[in-house]
């Protein structure tokens, strides 16, 4: 699968002043370090400067930055730029940060074989929405690039309707101004009424579902997981080819809607502290 197009942030968006000096080199390091990521075989200067619409000095001067931090090494032979070994360190805390009780690794592992499809459970983590925990087999494999960390495209998939519906509507308004609503397939919803209207059924349903809006030819579903005072504070979620889960529809929707129960007991059972 091609890498999923992201939305652009744009600084001055809403009328806020771009950042400049020490911000605005971070910045731009992060962007060459999200860009080099991206590539699976490394990239030249050159292409990241073009990319990123940066200066080839500019450019070079971020590199050489990373490169001495241990995020990016140079590939002399290919005359690449590629992440470097502090990079892997990055993905490893992520996923401690991110791992999940042992009672909820088992509810969601439960979920995976009841409705025998990929199974995922994503978080709150401030104003994103980002996997957790999946659970898959060679047979029922997860969907790329949804895994843990997995963070884009909330308008587009059935986990990131659960977090949106639950949202107020101006929290809603400021997430997308700022994460837009770019298309990943040709049935991915592309207005904010639309989406709005479709997020009214979410809330009433308490299940979201999505036809080849993530990715053509997949259906995903998912129901919410409610924290102790009752608010929506995660999701459960299943993906399957399209023509097995109209197939499997109301079954697979009984599991799901199960599987946010059990999490949602597991959660309001655990200790406070």
């Amino acid at each position: 699968m091609d890498a999923l197009p992201t939305g652009g942030r744009n600084p001055q968006h809403n009328g806020a002043k771009a950042p400049t000096g020490t911000l605005q080199s971070v910045g731009r390091a992060l962007r060459v370090l999200e860009a080099i990521a991206d590539s699976p075989c490394g990239v030249s200067a050159k292409s990241l400067a073009a990319q990123l619409d940066l200066t080839l000095p500019t450019t070079y001067h971020l590199l050489t930055t990373l490169v001495e931090a241990g995020h990016v090494v140079h590939l002399t032979e290919q005359k690449v730029f590629a992440l470097g070994y502090k990079a892997r360190f990055l993905g490893q805390a992520l996923s401690r940060q991110l791992a999940v009780p042992p009672e909820i690794a088992g509810a969601i592992r439960r979920l995976h074989q009841h409705a025998d499809a990929a199974a995922y459970y994503a978080i709150y983590r401030d104003t994103e929405v980002v996997i957790a925990h999946v659970e898959d087999s060679d047979r029922r494999p997860r969907v790329q690039p949804l895994d843990v960390g997995f963070h884009q495209a909330s308008h587009a998939t059935a986990f990131g309707k659960i977090m949106l519906a639950a949202m107020e509507q101006q929290q809603r308004g400021r997430y997308l101004e700022q994460a837009g609503m770019t298309p990943c397939t040709p049935s991915t919803i592309r207005t904010r009424e639309a989406l709005e209207e479709h997020l009214a059924h979410v809330r009433q349903s308490q299940i979201a579902l999505e036809i080849a809006e993530f990715q053509p030819g997949l259906a995903c579903m998912a129901s919410p997981v409610f924290d102790p005072a009752g608010c929506v504070t995660a999701s459960v979620a299943i993906s399957l080819p399209i023509a097995e889960f109209r197939a499997r529809r109301w079954a697979v929707e009984r599991a799901v809607r199960q599987g946010a129960v059990r999490v949602t007991r597991a959660l309001v059972s655990r200790p406070r502290g």
